[in-house]
């Protein structure tokens, strides 16, 4: 069968070459399938190694292309602007605040949930139609974010609309109508999020986790209570505005847009701020607790976690905590796809593969400016609650202990970690927030070899050394659902702090 297949072959090649021997047979073809199909006459068709006429062929790459670099002017009044270009046709403009729900008060309280909802909505100068057509007619994207420590308004769009991106952008912020009917819509809005909160057991989880395990800014919920809508009004966000977004607090960040042009748009719609003393942060104090919330509910979910000393502001520490929660990883009971989903972490391979009443398992991180949590989330079935508990505690402690994590799983977390920060950094919205959040943060934006080269740098000792100072602080545990078998908090603290 073989060689009959090879004889046919060897024919069909011979009768090609037979056909294509020459340009010159191609030239006086019939034009091709396509002409022959159609009717068309003759054409005669250039060689292929001859440039077809008007066509300019752009010069080769170069093997070694230097990544863009950061550029930041601080303006007269302490605002900054800072930019990257790239080589795409688009770019995002955003700009962030110093500012979110560490930032208020018992008057306040909901104010940053309630702006971000409020955010590119009527303003003093343009309608909400008409704010939303100019966004349209040039195909672009707006959102906004609010956070525990900053407040985020971005616009993504092609850059040579840039100046109509940022005009758009700087007069949301800074000259917001705050019309009553569009405030009331939000309002009831952000009941429905309220009523439905149920529906993100992990969601509530971690705000739990910071209600309880902090005193102080970062135990303020993110998301308005029931008991702060009736309260929150059109002054209430006046006089939040008023205080927070001051110049020396507000970062304009873009990716794709020249530095020169970015600022030669943004100074003038910006310089007129006022320049007043930068407010000092909130202090927060990390003290550990505990909370359950019973619910009728087929699953518990619960969630153990411990302070990150320093948050971002001791940045070896942070990028060990990134590399570790890389390691440990986890996911849910199915899922799809193979490497890079966590299928090889430590918790897939040690708990999900092996415990069926499991739905999910994985490790987490918040981390802010001067504290952080770290931890696992676990949800199963009720009877198995207690079990979770202890498998979440024994991983922790496998960690916290030398000799239990081989080089050949670090190594694959620290690539693993490389991979997820290059590949969030190739889109622009992404590396427009890092810029901005680095330059609130450390007051630059420091390039991502330094990042990359601090992952590299993690070494067995600095994982069990870390996590062994994480665990030593103290527990924060919070459940939801059917709690009646998750353990008590001195029985699953003392795992940790045993004398």
């Amino acid at each position: 069968m073989y060689r009959v297949a090879g004889s046919h072959l060897r024919s069909l090649k011979h009768h090609g070459a037979s056909r294509f021997a020459s340009t010159s047979v191609v030239k006086q073809s019939s034009g091709g399938l396509f002409s022959w199909l159609l009717g068309g006459g003759s054409t005669k068709l250039p060689p292929l190694d001859v440039p077809l006429p008007g066509i300019i062929i752009p010069p080769p790459l170069p093997d070694f292309i230097e990544l863009p670099k950061t550029k930041i002017t601080t303006l007269p009044n302490g605002i900054k602007i800072a930019s990257e270009t790239s080589p795409g046709p688009a770019a995002s403009v955003g700009l962030y605040i110093d500012c979110g729900s560490v930032y208020e008060s018992p008057s306040s309280s909901g104010a940053s949930h309630l702006l971000e909802r409020m955010a590119f909505r009527s303003t003093t100068n343009r309608s909400h139609l008409r704010l939303v057509r100019e966004v349209e007619a040039i195909g672009g994207n707006v959102s906004a974010s609010a956070s525990r420590e900053q407040m985020s308004y971005t616009y993504d769009a092609l850059k040579s609309y840039a100046p109509e991106m940022v005009e758009v952008l700087l007069d949301s912020v800074r000259n917001p109508a705050f019309l009553e009917w569009e405030v009331k819509e939000q309002l009831q809005k952000i009941k429905s999020e309220i009523s439905e909160i149920n529906d993100n057991p992990q969601g509530l989880l971690l705000e739990a986790l910071h209600s309880a395990g902090y005193s102080g800014a970062l135990a303020k919920p993110l998301m308005a209570t029931e008991s702060v809508i009736n309260r929150l009004d059109i002054s209430t966000l006046e006089e939040f505005i008023h205080e927070n977004y001051t110049a020396p607090r507000m970062v304009l960040a873009a990716s794709g847009v020249e530095h020169d042009e970015l600022v030669s748009i943004a100074e003038p719609l910006l310089s007129d701020l006022p320049a007043v003393k930068r407010r000092e942060e909130p202090k927060s104090v990390y003290v550990g607790g505990d909370y359950r919330c019973q619910a009728d509910s087929p699953t518990t979910h619960i969630a153990l976690a411990f302070e990150v000393p320093g948050g971002w502001r001791q940045e070896k520490t942070a990028m060990i905590v990134t590399v570790l929660q890389m390691l440990m990883g986890g996911g849910g009971s199915f899922s799809v796809g193979g490497p890079g989903k966590g299928m090889y972490s430590r918790l897939y391979r040690r708990v999900l593969n092996h415990y069926e009443q499991i739905e999910s398992f994985s490790a987490f991180n918040s981390i802010y400016n001067n504290s952080g949590l770290f931890g696992i989330h676990a949800a199963t079935s009720p009877d198995f609650a207690s079990t979770a508990v202890d498998l979440a505690a024994g991983e922790l402690l496998e960690v916290a202990t030398p000799g239990k994590v081989t080089q050949e799983q670090l190594d694959r977390a620290k690539e693993a970690t490389k991979a997820a920060v290059l590949m969030n950094l190739e889109s622009r919205i992404v590396a427009s927030e890092d810029i901005g959040s680095q330059v609130l943060t450390y007051g630059e934006r420091k390039p991502i070899e330094h990042f990359m080269r601090a992952v590299d740098e993690t070494t067995l000792n600095d994982i069990s050394s870390v996590a062994k100072k994480i665990i030593s602080s103290p527990l924060t545990l919070a459940s939801w659902g059917d709690v009646i078998h998750v353990p008590s908090y001195e029985s699953v603290s003392r795992k940790f702090h045993a004398k």
